[in-house]
């Protein structure tokens, strides 16, 4: 299916395209609420500042995709293969990325407030200036990922991630919730 059916039966009322074929669709600016694209092929797609809030991409292929400033609030990205993605200026707040992929992605001040990154792989990530406000990092990997500026305020994360990285950007732990300590 090409861009422009999918935006027609879209507009039609259509939700539902699991497992569609969009491998470098041009998607700007397009608003597309709701939408069910798990397990699609979105590779090196062009998202920026489409809204996507409230949908489905679980599975989905998003690998060098470019989704900067777009709104994926409340949206289902578990299982999400985002490896270097653009992610700048992207809202995911209190999205569903657990066990997400998001190796090498740029996340430059990106909104994650209350996101589930439990699981996440996120090692080599730029998350600089994003916030990481109430997000659950419970098992995720952020070795190597750069994390200056980073808002860990009430972020629920295990000791495992609190190793390296973290340590050297000089951030305090008492606003962090680690696992078990509840």
């Amino acid at each position: 299916m090409d861009t422009r059916k999918l935006l027609k039966s879209y507009k039609s009322g259509e939700r539902n395209f699991s497992g569609i074929n969009l491998h470098q669709a041009k998607l700007n600016h397009v608003d597309l609420r709701g939408i069910n694209l798990e397990a699609a092929d979105l590779s090196g797609a062009d998202l920026s500042m489409a809204n996507l809030s409230d949908c489905n991409l679980s599975r989905a292929n998003l690998t060098n995709a470019d989704l900067s400033r777009a709104n994926l609030e409340n949206a289902n990205l578990s299982e999400v293969n985002l490896i270097g993605a653009d992610l700048t200026r992207v809202s995911l707040k209190k999205t569903n990325l657990s066990r997400a992929d998001l190796r090498t992605a740029n996340l430059t001040s990106a909104n994650l407030v209350g996101a589930n990154l439990s699981q996440a792989e996120m090692s080599g990530a730029d998350l600089t200036g994003a916030n990481l406000h109430k997000a659950n990092l419970i098992d995720s990997n952020i070795n190597e990922a750069e994390l200056m500026g980073v808002d860990l305020t009430t972020t629920i994360i295990t000791e495992l991630e609190i190793t390296g990285e973290i340590l050297h950007i000089g951030l305090s732990h008492k606003w962090i919730t680690w696992a078990g300590s509840y």
